[in-house]
């Protein structure tokens, strides 16, 4: 951005792209794996683009864009890529045991596993359809490629790095327990108002 009136100007750019900007994100938290998860993979011309980082909070911060439009209200690719980060982190931490290790009885929910999250999720898409007019949400059916390349990819991840896939099951572990704790609190509370 130039100010021609007054010789200002700024330079927005992450040379390292998404990744880059995922750091940015963390850069006041406690991360909880130095470098993000990053892939980028095309297929029938789609490209998806994705990096991921946990921190050590309790929100969820994700931006999604189609074609370089932010997608505030998310669509198809943002589902997609929250199914296939559940269901890829679930089945790895069941086969490499460390549900068992953990002494977790069922599989992890979505906003278990989502806890503590940073990601950014771009796909290119050529003739998207959006939902209204003002582009907020992403209607084109890439709820499947997004979901494939995001469950190989972070597989393949987790896969090369069990030290990072521990720590981030470990995370969505103990925000489950949280959970669970919540849910008994809340029904001995119930029952000693029933009696």
């Amino acid at each position: 951005i130039m100010d021609e009136r007054t010789e200002k100007s700024h330079v927005f750019l992450y040379k390292g792209g998404i990744a880059e900007f995922v750091k940015h994100l963390n850069k006041n938290k406690t991360v909880v794996h130095t470098t993000p998860i990053y892939f980028e993979r095309v297929s029938e011309s789609i490209t998806v683009e994705v990096a991921v980082q946990y921190n050590d909070s309790y929100n969820e911060t994700v931006y999604s864009f189609a074609n370089n439009i932010n997608t505030i209200d998310g669509g198809t690719h943002l589902t997609g890529f929250r199914a296939a980060l559940t269901r890829t982190i679930n089945s790895y931490g069941q086969s490499s045991g460390l549900f068992k290790t953990m002494k977790l009885g069922s599989g992890l929910s979505g906003d278990d596993v989502r806890e503590g999250l940073v990601a950014v999720v771009s796909v290119k898409v050529p003739q998207p359809q959006f939902e209204g007019q003002t582009k907020t949400k992403l209607n084109s059916d890439v709820k499947g490629i997004v979901e494939n390349f995001t469950n190989e990819a972070i597989g393949e991840f987790f896969e090369q790095n069990p030290a990072v896939a521990k720590k981030v099951i470990s995370k969505a572990v103990d925000a489950a327990r949280a959970r669970e704790a919540a849910r008994k609190a809340r029904d001995l509370t119930r029952r000693k108002g029933a009696l």
